[in-house]
């Protein structure tokens, strides 16, 4: 028999707390920290311009592939979410979606956002999607639910943004001039550098570098004073870390090869082969890590994503669009060689590497333990669940396996990897699932109820190794 007090839990301020001490730890210790979200994909733009957005569409649906996918699946035409339909008719499809998304985080997600930032605590549906569209676009119209706004509201510390090498930096630039508290960072993401599967492309793309840098990049030597010019620049502007999304490192030791060598074929239009791909961004990566040592950075690989698979959306809508899934890579082997070669030569920077299959958690729980030095405390990082796993079921898996094979308390926790500025209840969502797994033991006898030291564990994973783990601060922003 349901009480009412049960039939009213969903969303409660007890939600995923599911006894007395996750209780204590999530409203004691978590729940008022700062937001330190270390990974996100925010435009620099529209924080520097406080940008006002037009109505809940904009902010809400536009660019979320997470949305987006949920409404391809229930049959929803392509017009209604990323095609021409209005902004009021794209909101009442996904208000018709979202009931259908139950048991999918998108479901909690949602309602988090409705509720923590417009006070919405009905469960949207298609009867009352019109009230809250009006609702929710009037808000936004406020000074208070600007762009930066609503990063206050939350209590947001630090972003850091993903940035191109050939990226001019010009809005964070133009931020920092203006005296804000929250610290906004660019982040290294030199992915295309080494993208030499499309000749075409990439010459268009080193053309661009040699414009920026002043160094006109005609081969690999050339190409690496770009990157290092790049690097410079960055790090002069506030940059202390680098972040790579790749299906898995490389590593080659073909000794029939060369960098410039391969570089001279693509630039002829050449395409290269496998072998001649894996050498070559080995090569290129190598020379940026030590680069990332020098500079006191901290390297990021996101790892394990199989990208673009529909080649007909691809084609109609462009990369990035929703069509990515978990990849099925080897990992261990490639990984343990390019981290050992460079902390053969102590060149190896503070690490924190994802996983995109849940396979491999073990895998890199266990990696991480392999190059942790004892010269910073968990210099060498499994990053929290990603894209696919920044989910209560792929969180707790993550975080079990890394208490199990490492040190959850070195753990440096979560960020939201999304380009929505109303994505940080994430960090809420988060926490309360981090303070209910240590709740559990408690409660199961498998930890000691002593609320000061798990306390202290619990705002430690939650802001503060994050906090003490980067070296941000704005004295690395030049004046």
């Amino acid at each position: 028999m349901f009480t009412s007090e049960t039939k009213n839990s969903f969303l409660s301020e007890d939600f995923l707390l599911q006894n007395e001490f996750a209780k204590i730890l999530y409203h004691d210790y978590a729940k008022n920290l700062p937001i330190i979200d270390y990974h996100n994909h925010l435009p620099p733009a529209e924080i520097a311009t406080n940008r006002k957005f037009e109505n809940i569409s904009k902010i809400w649906l536009a660019g979320d592939h997470y949305k987006w996918r949920a409404m391809r699946t229930l049959g929803i035409n392509e017009h209604f979410i990323t095609g021409q339909a209005s902004d009021p008719e794209k909101f009442e499809k996904w208000a018709y979606a979202l009931p259908f998304t139950m048991r999918n985080p998108l479901y909690h997600w949602s309602h988090m956002e409705l509720r923590r930032y417009f006070g919405v605590e009905e469960l949207l549906t298609p009867n009352n999607s019109a009230e809250v569209y009006f609702k929710t676009s009037e808000m936004l119209q406020e000074d208070k639910f600007r762009a930066r706004g609503l990063l206050d509201s939350m209590n947001v510390e630090v972003v850091c943004s993903t940035d191109d090498p050939i990226d001019s930096l010009e809005f964070h630039k133009q931020y920092l001039t203006q005296g804000n508290k929250l610290g906004l960072y660019p982040a290294f993401r030199p992915d295309k550098s080494f993208s030499i599967e499309n000749p075409e492309a990439y010459a268009s793309y080193l053309s661009k570098l040699g414009e920026v840098s002043g160094i006109e990049v005609n081969s690999f030597e050339t190409l690496i004073e770009a990157l290092a010019n790049r690097v410079d620049f960055f790090h002069a502007n506030g940059c202390r870390l680098s972040d790579h999304g790749l299906e898995n490192l490389y590593f080659s030791t073909n000794s029939k090869l060369s960098a410039d060598g391969i570089l001279q074929k693509v630039l002829r239009g050449n395409i290269p082969n496998s072998e001649e791909v894996e050498y070559f961004k080995h090569k290129v990566l190598r020379k940026l890590c030590k680069m990332y040592h020098a500079k006191g950075w901290v390297q990021q690989f996101h790892l394990g994503a199989l990208r673009n698979t529909n080649s007909r959306m691809l084609s109609t809508l462009g990369p990035d669009t929703g069509f990515d899934s978990i990849g099925d890579f080897d990992q261990a082997k490639a990984l343990a060689s390019f981290l050992n070669d460079l902390d053969a030569k102590d060149q190896l920077a503070k690490t924190v590497i994802y996983n995109l299959n849940p396979r491999d958690n073990e895998v890199f729980a266990t990696m991480i333990g392999n190059f942790n030095d004892g010269s910073v405390k968990g210099k060498i990082q499994f990053g929290s669940g990603w894209w696919y796993l920044d989910q209560k079921d792929g969180m707790e898996k993550q975080m079990n396996t890394l208490s199990n094979m490492g040190l959850i308390s070195c753990f440096i926790g979560m960020l939201t990897d999304s380009r929505s500025f109303l994505s940080f209840p994430r960090h809420e969502y988060f926490r309360r699932i981090l303070c209910n797994l240590f709740g559990q033991d408690v409660e199961n006898g498998e930890l000691p109820w002593d609320e000061k030291w798990l306390g202290k564990l619990i705002s430690d994973i939650c802001y503060h190794n994050a906090k003490n783990y980067f070296d941000f601060s704005p004295s690395n922003f030049k004046s």
